[in-house]
């Protein structure tokens, strides 16, 4: 994920080996739900897991894709897609979801503990 430097508190939540390829799993980080999702080829994505439209906690259990070159995760209610770099709902743009800093170091997936600045994603 290419994003502006800035300072962030990163906690452990899982292994990389806990995430099916291709799915989402949601996460506790600071007492925000954040889901997880482990893409086939290995690169991991974070967003909140709190769906804007339905306003419940679903997204992490959301089909995960590619549209028109877009990495999504399409909400598993009404079927919005957000992109997994920006947060940015593709069928409503102005509607964005968080998007969290995520490494994995030595098999182990960190979250950032704070969502990342609007100004700092990249779409």
């Amino acid at each position: 994920m290419n994003l502006k430097k800035y300072a962030t508190t990163y906690v452990p939540v899982c292994n990389i080996d806990d995430l099916v390829p291709g799915r989402g799993a949601c996460v506790l980080v600071e007492g925000r739900q954040v889901a997880v999702f482990r893409l086939p080829r290995g690169s991991v994505y974070a967003i909140g897991n709190h769906d804007p439209f339905s306003g419940a906690n679903v997204l992490s259990r959301g089909i995960v894709g590619d549209l028109k070159g877009e990495l999504v995760v399409a909400s598993p209610i009404y079927k919005q897609h957000f992109s997994l770099v920006s947060g940015r709902c593709l069928e409503k743009p102005d509607v964005c979801v968080p998007v969290y800093p995520v490494r994995t170091l030595k098999g182990r997936i960190e979250v950032g503990s704070e969502p990342v600045p609007d100004g700092s994603r990249v779409a």
